[in-house]
């Protein structure tokens, strides 16, 4: 298993990211959060094994149909046990 932190910027609040990022983290059986920073970029921890997150990677460099995707930022981090993918406020 690997972890990663994902910052995601560009028209990513107000566009149901959050919601969507769950989703397709739910989809690919991965572990984990995401939540709105207050610099309008949208913060994720994921768990999983090599393909899972690469096929996530993918997903978040496009977004839901109304974001905006302007820049990623992911780097690895130490894995954490997480009982499943939530939207944290």
């Amino acid at each position: 298993m690997k972890a990663v932190k994902i910052q995601v910027y560009g028209v990513v609040q107000g566009v149901f990211f959050r919601a969507s990022t769950k989703q397709a983290a739910d989809r690919l059986g991965l572990k984990g959060w995401c939540r709105n920073e207050p610099d309008g970029s949208v913060l994720i921890v994921a768990v999983g094994n090599k393909e899972q997150l690469d096929q996530f990677e993918a997903w978040c460099n496009e977004g839901p149909e109304m974001a905006r995707v302007d820049k990623l930022l992911k780097t690895e981090v130490e894995v954490e046990e997480f009982p499943d993918f939530e939207i944290r406020r």
